[in-house]
């Protein structure tokens, strides 16, 4: 997929992150598919502690591409950090993640709306810097993890996390054999520029790598109605003029050529727990 043709890498995701709706119907139809795979903010909560100097506090923490809040609201819980700063290029993702957070006796959030190659941060300031889910939508994701390097303290760690570029494959599949989207599984991955087999990579030009873990995260959609809330959402698909955006007209076409019986899919969430070179000596 060309970066012209990948939603994920357009130079404007306003359609896709314009407004908070969208992105809560997806998470949302996603959520109440998942059967497997443990809460991915609880997860980078347990690898900052397990990979943190003993001796250094994760008391100033950066959420990188923090979305509607959710990993910044369980990280202010899980770490109690002194201060807490939520980055997201998107206007209507702050003030999502600003209602979500809410106000955390002891910890002091501030929401910052920036684009993520030049971040308006300190350099060696952050005892934790998490990016979950947003580095596919760089064109140059070195560039990022360059910038997370440059705000880390020495001793800090950082926790990076994408899915594998065959993530919910089976849905592309769905598609096509309903004659949808026919060009589906051939479509490049929406996670090309940093999925679960890269990412490592990428990782390891600005920082050293401690730990690669994998995860397999399965989903089971309970009808195709539910299917189609989530296709609705998913900007990869190319659907008719009459069928986009509408999970009705979506699910009533799926029913045409299958049964409305549940859908099951999968993805591979990788998280990369990094240091800066030199760290921890």
């Amino acid at each position: 997929m060309k970066r012209s043709d990948n939603p994920f890498l357009s130079p404007s995701l306003e359609q896709l992150y314009g407004g908070a709706d969208r992105l809560a119907a997806r998470t949302s139809a996603l959520g109440r598919a998942k059967v497997s795979g443990p809460p991915v903010p609880l997860t980078i909560a347990r690898l900052a502690v397990a990979h943190s100097a003993a001796d250094v506090p994760l008391s100033r923490v950066a959420d990188i591409g923090c979305g509607r809040g959710t990993s910044s609201r369980v990280l202010t819980e899980q770490l109690a950090p002194r201060r807490l700063v939520a980055v997201d290029a998107s206007r209507a993702m702050i003030a999502a993640a600003r209602r979500r957070v809410g106000v955390t006796p002891g910890t002091v959030t501030d929401f910052i709306q920036a684009d993520f190659h030049n971040l308006p941060l300190r350099a060696g300031t952050y005892d934790l810097v998490s990016a979950a889910f947003c580095l596919y939508h760089s064109p140059r994701p070195a560039e990022v993890v360059a910038e997370f390097a440059r705000i880390l303290a020495r001793r800090g760690v950082a926790i990076l996390v994408t899915k594998s570029a065959d993530s919910y494959r089976e849905l592309d599949h769905l598609v096509a054999a309903a004659g949808l989207d026919q060009d589906a599984p051939r479509r490049g991955s929406l996670y090309a520029a940093a999925h679960s087999g890269n990412i490592a990579t990428v990782t390891a030009g600005p920082l050293d790598v401690l730990l690669v873990e994998h995860e397999e995260h399965r989903f089971r959609f309970t009808d195709l109605v539910h299917v189609a809330l989530y296709l609705a959402t998913n900007p990869k698909y190319r659907f008719p003029p009459d069928l986009k955006g509408d999970p009705e007209a979506i699910a009533q076409a799926l029913r045409r050529g299958r049964p409305d019986t549940p859908v099951t899919a999968t993805s591979i969430v990788t998280y990369v727990v990094a240091r800066p070179r030199g760290g921890h000596r």
